[in-house]
């Protein structure tokens, strides 16, 4: 099997790194995304949305989006489970994986989107929603700063996808100027010990 990806793009690297928590190697096919590599024919017919990544299987079954490639790793290969160990547990990390996609990690990417015109080629980037978007994705650091208050995690004491989700989507809005500041100590908190782990590297 393989991965399909462009290694600078976010929703790849947490692919990466959970393959790299769970200890699976795993061939990578990359691709030009700037240049329109993953929008050819071929790509198409295997991933429909054209997105990256996406995981082809020996037998050519193609699976897209990176939280159902990782779901397909977390059922083949069960330990460590980073979707949770009991029903509470896996649904806060539903929530959190789902609250950290929708209110960060999407407004961080159509502020990248259309505030930079990196893609301006295949949409009509609309700068004014650009700024919007960035101001929204600033404004839910500081629910995570006053939710990570008492958690070492998103989930608690428990590390997971979200953590992974998280940390990718904070690492590549730096390319739209939102790091982490001074009124944010527990998310550098958190995001000094989870960079930290060596699957970050992945």
């Amino acid at each position: 099997m393989k991965i399909y990806e462009t290694k600078t793009a976010p929703n790849p690297r947490r692919v990466r790194i959970f393959l790299a928590e769970k200890g699976i190697d795993m061939e990578y096919v990359e691709l030009d995304i700037a240049a329109g590599e993953n929008l050819n024919e071929t790509n198409r017919a295997k991933n429909v949305t054209t997105k990256v990544p996406y995981l082809e299987l020996d037998d050519g079954t193609c699976i897209g989006e990176s939280i159902a490639i990782c779901r397909y790793f977390e059922e083949l290969q069960p330990e460590p489970p980073l979707f949770g160990t009991n029903p509470l547990q896996k649904a806060q990390v539903e929530m959190w994986q789902r609250r950290v996609e929708f209110y960060f990690l999407l407004a961080v990417g159509m502020s990248f989107q259309h505030s930079t015109g990196y893609f301006k080629d295949r949409m009509t980037p609309v700068p004014a929603w650009g700024v919007e978007s960035g101001k929204s994705a600033v404004e839910f650091l500081d629910v995570l700063e006053t939710h990570l208050k008492d958690n070492t995690y998103l989930c608690g004491e428990y590390f997971s996808v979200a953590d992974i989700t998280l940390l990718c989507a904070l690492d590549f809005a730096r390319v739209i100027k939102i790091r982490l500041q001074e009124q944010h100590p527990n998310l550098q908190r958190w995001y000094a010990l989870v960079s930290s782990r060596e699957s970050a590297k992945a």
